[in-house]
Parts: structure tokens; C-alpha cells; sequence
């Protein structure tokens, strides 16, 4: 029995050495448009632009304007990497133009600007469209508060 032991802690090395090779881990796909927001939201907040173009719809405008997106936050200082990395997504509203076509109005809690993404449903599946987002900016609105005492 000792000597099959060595033997066999050399077959369940190999064999798992073998099954965790170099697979590419597939992204796992959004099951609605808010988590499709949230995912692609994170993965660009993260800096993770690779992961974030895997819940975006592929055309040669949106890949355009990811690449400039990961370009400035290449380019950006240390602390506003950390800042964005480390803060949390709000969602405002959301406006259903129809079953397939979403608009999310979003920040987040480092800049506070408000911001829309476009998400189109596209084979069962809740994809951003960024080309929404730079052609249509939604204005930041803040309440005002009048005091009363005098």
C-alpha cells in the first residue's frame, strides 16, 4: 500500500494539473438588464475593460469609445484609479422604451455624475450600447432645498 501512494499522488497531479490548464473562463452571461448594467458598470469602474466588453454590443463605435475609456483611465493618477475601483454604483431610473430597449440612468459614489447607458436585448441576452451614452448625456439634477426659518 505505500508504495501505491506515491504513485497515485503522482496521478491526481498530473490529472489536475492537465484540467486547470490555460481554459479561458467564460464571462457569465447577464440574466437581465439590470445586472448586464451593474456587470458592465463594475468591469470599467474595476478597469477590467476586457471583462466589461463581454456585456456590451459588439460593433466598431462601441469598441471606439471602450478603447478611449481604457485609454483615459490608463492615463489617470494612481488615487482616481483607486477611488473609482473602490466605489459603489447607484441606480436612479430606469426608462423602458420598449420590451427589447432600456435606458439606466446610473452614478457612482467617487464622481456622483449622473450618466445614462443604453441597453438593447439581443438574443436573449442584455447588452450596452455606449454610443447612448456619449451622443445623449443626461444633465445632473439636483434638488434644491429652500429653508424655511427666517
Amino acid at each position: 500500500m505505500k508504495k501505491s501512494t506515491p504513485l497515485l499522488l503522482v496521478v491526481f497531479t498530473l490529472l489536475f494539473a492537465c484540467n486547470s490548464g490555460d481554459k479561458k473562463q467564460d464571462t457569465p452571461k447577464s440574466d437581465n438588464k439590470m445586472d448586464a448594467a451593474r456587470s458592465f458598470i463594475r468591469a470599467t469602474l474595476d478597469g477590467k475593460f476586457d471583462e466589461a466588453k463581454e456585456f456590451m454590443l459588439q460593433d466598431s463605435t462601441n469598441l471606439n469609445y471602450l478603447e478611449v475609456g481604457q485609454r483615459s483611465r490608463q492615463n489617470a493618477d494612481q488615487d482616481t484609479k483607486d477611488g473609482y475601483r473602490t466605489a459603489s454604483i447607484r441606480f436612479h431610473e430606469t426608462i423602458n422604451t420598449n420590451d427589447s430597449t432600456s435606458i439606466i440612468v446610473y452614478s457612482n459614489s467617487f464622481k456622483n455624475d449622473h450618466d445614462s447607458l443604453k441597453l438593447i436585448k439581443s438574443e436573449n441576452e442584455w447588452l450596452v450600447d455606449l454610443k447612448y451614452l456619449f451622443e445623449n448625456k443626461v444633465e445632473k439634477t439636483t434638488k434644491v432645498v429652500t429653508d424655511t426659518i427666517k
